[in-house]
């Protein structure tokens, strides 16, 4: 009898295995411009703002926007400026506004992917406006006092990160961070670069092209790391 059920249970026990396995696997975006290109790991952690971000990259959504606003030391923000928000407007379907998707083990060390959003109450995040933390480094003075302030708390890991690489602590559990750059990090000084006016608006428009990776196309770019 077990000569029979063996080779069944073994059976079943892929069956539930390989979609687990699938799910565990990251997607993968490219992101360009004129200055250079990197490539992003989206972060299974946050679902909802990762299959909004790759349903609009597919409908080359963002492929028609910009990055914007340019903050040397703080950060890159593309996509939908935050007047297309306003309530006096008419929202585009794509337009709308995501619940938080917030976990400590996800935070604003430089290079990493979030939503940018206005000031309301929930938190929630503009669905079309992206943003790329550069950032600065910190020492733990001032990290605890960002702690204090924010009631926030950093792991030695995260505080290691943030004395060494930098980001934007302070925006921890505020905005939702859903990806990281794993190949291409001086993406973030070419274009911070650019010249910009006060107001951190490049004098010639910063173009975005934004691609999803097949698997075949990931293992190419991060073979070549």
């Amino acid at each position: 009898m077990m000569k029979i059920l063996k080779p069944l249970i073994v059976g079943i026990l892929c069956c539930l295995l390989v979609p687990a396995i699938a799910q565990q696997n990251n997607q993968y975006v490219k992101i360009e411009t004129a200055q250079g290109y990197c490539i992003v790991k989206l972060y299974n952690e946050t679902p909802i703002h990762c299959d909004n971000f790759i349903k609009l990259v597919r409908a080359r959504y963002f492929d028609a926007t910009t990055f914007n606003r340019i903050l040397k030391g703080f950060v890159i923000q593309g996509g939908d400026p935050d007047s297309l928000y306003d309530k006096s407007k008419t929202l585009k379907p794509e337009q709308k506004w995501i619940q938080p998707e917030f976990n400590t083990a996800l935070y604003h060390k430089r290079g990493v992917l979030a939503m940018g959003r206005d000031d309301n109450k929930a938190k929630a995040s503009f669905s079309t406006q992206i943003y790329m933390v550069d950032g600065k480094t910190y020492n733990n003075p001032q990290l605890d006092a960002i702690e204090k302030k924010y009631g926030l708390h950093f792991t030695e890991a995260q505080r290691e990160t943030y004395r060494t690489i930098g980001g934007t602590p302070f925006l921890d559990q505020n905005y939702t961070v859903f990806g990281e750059i794993v190949k291409g990090m001086d993406f973030i000084d070419k274009v911070t670069a650019v010249k910009v006016n006060k107001d951190g608006n490049p004098d010639k428009e910063v173009w975005m092209k934004i691609t999803v990776l097949s698997n075949r196309e990931i293992a190419k770019e991060l073979k070549t790391m």
